[in-house]
């Protein structure tokens, strides 16, 4: 047990005392002044208030080595790092709800207030209201999540009418709610928002496209900004070509070509007519406008890229072991899910990193629930390879639940 020392700030930081610390020096200050001879056993009742004075102290010490780490934002959490974020111009991104659209059938003429229905795995869609059911019997209407995040639903899941009406007979999605066309997204982490803060610094950088990917990360609703130079293997990147001729890729001369997730064109094409250099070309198979108040009103085209998603599939025959059960298999299939959905534009799918997101689902890995027998992957149904799936520089793997089966064998 170390002496006590009192909280001070040195070249480590802040040092604040442990409760064992504390409680020691209040124990041995009280015999100082009453005398060592009193009786201070932990039945004792001044050895129990003491501990209360010290837990009381502990908990002092504690707040003020939380406050101390709200001033950087390597450290700081919740609140305390949406204020440092601030400093850079940037806001933790809010949540947002998944949307789709729902078919709608029932008597013509029915009106439909506040309607909702529910998917197989209980979550609440709200449909634009009102809704009235036209002569034909039947409309697509959006229907939005109740539960915020990244909800998915695959076809026909939202099948069951929550709000029973008159005249309403069924309701269901004729096309899967995945990640990436529609679904919501949960709240900024702090570890994302420290990422995005430590990108946001660039944007007075020595490169103009380390400032153009830092400007457009700190965009409201951006997602992922493919970055660098692709490598094979590697992840793909927001292209500079600055030789005078295509690249492998087929990018033209003295271009760039970002790569972005999520935003507005708008947005997006701003930042980088606001970044780019001098005579560089900006390619890409969206085009947007940008008029330049401050340049007699011209009017230029900016061009980018959005990612094109691939989805994957995976097969996996798993082998349960003692205390697996069907949800063992369930958490195999959202931990492989959630790789693929981690993973950068342009980055390749690796077969061996689908192992280790399966095995992700353990809950304890010194007491394995399954065992993986055999693994297969591709880009279409009823996969067969057992190899890397490269990627091109503007795609990016899309992971959905229906796709991955996990079989028991």
């Amino acid at each position: 047990m170390a002496p006590y020392a009192p909280p001070s700030i040195g070249p480590a930081g802040l040092t604040v005392p442990v409760y064992s610390d504390i409680q020691a020096d209040n124990i041995a200050q009280f015999l100082k002044i009453f005398g060592a001879n009193q009786y201070v056993g932990v039945d004792s009742a001044i050895y129990q208030l003491l501990s209360i004075f010290s837990l009381k102290q502990n908990d002092c010490c504690e707040a003020l080595q939380y406050v101390y780490n709200q001033s950087s934002p390597l450290t700081a959490i919740g609140a305390g790092l949406d204020r440092l974020v601030k400093l850079n111009g940037i806001a933790r991104i809010p949540y947002t709800y998944s949307v789709t659209f729902v078919t709608v059938t029932g008597t013509p003429g029915t009106l439909i207030v506040n309607g909702a229905c529910q998917d197989t795995n209980g979550y609440t869609w709200l449909l634009s209201t009102p809704v009235t059911i036209p002569s034909t019997g039947s409309i697509s209407v959006p229907a939005t999540c109740t539960t915020p995040g990244a909800i998915t639903a695959p076809v026909g899941a939202i099948s069951i009418i929550a709000t029973p009406i008159g005249g309403w007979t069924s309701v269901t999605n004729s096309a899967a709610v995945a990640v990436g066309s529609g679904t919501g997204t949960p709240i900024e982490t702090d570890s994302q928002l420290r990422a995005r803060q430590a990108i946001s610094v660039a944007l007075p950088s020595i490169t103009m496209l380390a400032g153009t990917i830092a400007d457009l990360m700190a965009l409201p609703g951006i997602g992922r900004v493919a970055q660098g130079i692709p490598t094979p293997g590697g992840p793909g990147s927001s292209i500079e070509n600055p030789t005078g001729a295509s690249d492998s890729w087929g990018n033209p001369a003295h271009s760039i070509t970002m790569v972005v997730e999520g935003g507005t064109n708008q947005e997006i094409a701003q930042v980088i007519y606001n970044n780019r250099g001098i005579g560089c070309y900006t390619n890409g198979a969206i085009t947007v406008p940008i008029v330049d108040p401050s340049n007699g009103n011209i009017s230029m085209n900016i061009s980018f890229d959005r990612p094109t998603y691939v989805p994957i599939y995976v097969s996996l025959s798993v082998h349960l072991l003692a205390g697996g059960t069907s949800a063992t298999l369930a958490a195999i299939q959202q931990a492989v899910t959630n790789y693929l959905n981690s993973l950068a534009i342009g980055e390749s799918v690796i077969y061996g990193e689908l192992y280790g997101a399966a095995l992700n689902a353990r809950t304890n890995p010194d007491q394995p629930t399954f065992s993986i027998k055999a693994l297969t992957s591709g880009t279409s149904a009823a996969p067969s390879g057992t190899v890397d799936l490269a990627l091109p520089f503007n795609s990016v793997a899309q992971g959905i639940l229906a796709n991955i089966v996990v079989t028991s064998v």
